[in-house]
């Protein structure tokens, strides 16, 4: 199917061409008689019963009616951004689920299903007859949620049932994690979810960086994330930091960790999990860290998590401290690029970011079932 209008803007799409990148140009309503128009770019991720469904590199879908259209066409992939290490979707994917490994995983074809949960005690004499498998606490989504590498081997629906039933069983929400806004990530398998209902309930950005200037921040890109600008003040806050190969050697670690009440086996498990992990904390009072971190290095990559600061302790540079004396044991294993994960509503931690030079590689979502 071919449209044209007023002889020259031609629309060179078809359905056959869901899945590419184009750029689109419809017509809107304008006031007083007048015709207005609006542009498009992203993923052609449906065309279905007159109506194109194109998700923006931010993961916003926009919604195109085949008859408002005036000129379309394909375009070729983003250009690869220059700032930050060469990084592959599928590449980095793996290194985070490395970083972040369940308690227990079975593969879908070239999905994961994940789980990292602990039983919640039943009452005296165990659950009813006949009662619905008992409630388990699931601890992170990344961790409790199917992971799309690949196909599942089996039509979509039939998968996102298995899924249903495989976290249904351990008494768990399912969910699903899509991403979107990078060459080969899954814009198409985002509509497919949301078209049956799956919503996403958090949105979080993968953003990766180069590791040297996060060990120098007085002279590097992070430098505009520390306080006090100098490379004497910097050290002496990075000698602060206390690095440990276990959570447990972290003295109050988990205290400070704001992500789990009850750190129970299937906490620990989670965050001993990785090639190489290191745990960092800055002394506070009463044994509890005044800021923490935790650093996976796995090849060439050092990823950052769970970078934690007392309320009362914030504004002094801790953070900064945090991810340096982390950057510098990486740089000495070997590692010489950086990545993390942050909600896309955490402002404050996405200016700290920004800071240290990290941009945004993609984003990704956890789809819960309906």
């Amino acid at each position: 199917m071919e449209f044209t209008a007023g002889g020259r803007l031609r629309v060179r799409l078809t359905p056959a061409d869901v899945g590419k990148r184009v750029s689109v140009r419809q017509m809107v309503e304008g006031g007083a008689g007048t015709e207005k128009f609006t542009d498009t770019v992203g993923v052609l991720t449906s065309w279905d019963k007159g109506v194109l469904l194109i998700t923006r590199r931010t993961g916003e879908s926009v919604e195109v009616p085949e008859s408002a259209l005036v000129a379309g066409k394909v375009v070729p992939e983003a250009p690869a951004r220059r700032r930050g290490p060469a990084a592959d979707f599928e590449e980095l994917t793996r290194v985070g689920a490395r970083a972040w490994q369940p308690v227990e995983s079975e593969p879908l074809g070239g999905w994961l299903l994940r789980a990292a949960a602990a039983p919640v005690p039943e009452p005296d004499g165990g659950p009813p007859a006949g009662a619905a498998p008992r409630r388990r606490a699931g601890f992170t989504r990344r961790a409790n949620s199917a992971l799309p590498l690949g196909d599942p081997g089996v039509p979509l629906d039939e998968a996102l049932e298995r899924v249903r039933q495989w976290y249904g069983e351990r008494g768990l929400p399912a969910y699903v994690q899509a991403a979107n806004g990078a060459k080969g990530t899954q814009e198409r398998l985002c509509a497919e979810l949301e078209r049956r209902g799956w919503r996403p309930e958090v949105t979080a950005e993968v953003r990766i960086g180069a590791l040297a200037p996060l060990g120098d921040p007085a002279t590097g890109t992070a430098g505009a994330a520390d306080p006090a600008g100098t490379a004497a003040a910097a050290d002496a806050a990075v000698s602060r930091v206390r690095l440990d190969r276990s959570v447990e050697a972290a003295t109050g670690w988990l205290q400070r960790y704001q992500r789990s009440s009850v750190p129970g086996p299937h906490v620990l498990h989670v965050l001993g999990s990785g090639p190489s992990v290191w745990f960092a904390s800055v002394p506070g009072t009463a044994d509890i860290p005044a800021a923490i971190g935790r650093c996976v290095v796995d090849g060439r990559w050092a990823g950052f998590m769970a970078v934690e600061v007392d309320p009362a302790h914030r504004r002094q540079g801790l953070a900064t401290a945090v991810m340096t004396a982390l950057a510098r044991r990486a740089l000495e294993e070997g590692a010489s690029a950086a990545w993390l994960q942050v909600e896309s509503d955490n402002d404050g931690a996405r200016a700290l970011y920004d800071g240290m030079g990290f941009a945004v590689h993609h984003r990704y979502h956890h789809f819960r079932s309906p």
